[in-house]
This record gives structure tokens, sequence and C-alpha cells, in this order.
């Protein structure tokens, strides 16, 4: 026990001594993070915090939840809003609230084409999905 404070003492004074001869290394680096820390005091009372009310983002599924909800999250939700209340989407279970989207509805439309192609409809289905896209044509303003 008695080598440990020994050990203790001369590191001490060998640190001390070293400091002393070594000026300025030692300003440098005293001066260093203090010259950080102002430069930190100084943005913050430049730009003081401001009080946000609570954000809810809306939902976004994951890949691993299908191929269309996860499309539908990020075009949906490109600009990533903050809501004061809770979004539908927050429910636990609920993979997406994107069910009456145009997106939706023109893959559903497109699926129920693809899938009877064969029945006597299809060029009823082929004119609504047509329709379909003018629509979302004119209303994004191609």
């Amino acid at each position: 026990m008695m080598a440990f404070w020994t050990q203790l003492g001369l590191l001490l004074w060998k640190n001390f001594t070293y400091r002393r001869r070594q000026t300025f290394q030692l300003l440098i680096e005293v001066a260093w993070p203090l010259f950080i820390f102002f430069i930190l005091i100084s943005v913050r009372l430049s730009y003081p915090p401001y009080e946000q009310h609570e954000c809810h983002f809306p939902n976004k599924a994951m890949p691993s939840a299908g191929t269309l909800p996860w499309i539908q999250g990020i075009i949906c939700n490109a600009n990533n809003p903050c809501f004061r209340y809770p979004t539908p989407g927050e429910s636990p279970g609920i993979v997406g609230n994107f069910n009456a989207s145009i997106v939706s509805r023109l893959f559903s439309d497109a699926k129920r084409l693809l899938l009877y192609s064969q029945q006597d409809t299809s060029v009823k289905d082929v004119q609504k999905v047509l329709g379909k896209l003018r629509k979302l044509g004119s209303s994004s303003g191609l």
C-alpha cells in the first residue's frame, strides 16, 4: 500500500515538473477547452430554445409490411409533417392508414384488372384505371 502512494506522489511530481517546463503547451491545453466552451455558450445564447408542442408523426410502414404500404408511407409522408394530436396510424396493429388514397385505389384497380382480365368487364376496368390515372395527373399538375 505504501508503494502506491509513493508512486502516485512521484507521478504527480513528474507531471508538475513537465508542465512547468512546457509553458506554451500548458497554455494551449488549458485555453483550447475554454475556447470551445465559450463558443458553445455563445451559440446557446444566440439561439435560445423555443417551446414546441409534442409531435405526432404519421406512421410509415416498413418493407416487411408489404410493398404497397411501404411505398405509400414513403410517398404520402415525404415531407414528414408534425401533428399536434395523435395520428390514426399510431394505434397498435395498424400497418397503414392509406386505404382511401389514390395510390391504393389505383393499385387495387390494376390488381383487379390483371387478375380478371378474361372476363367481359375488362374493358370497363381499363377505362376506370385510365380515368383514375387522368385524375391523378390532373391533381398533381402534370
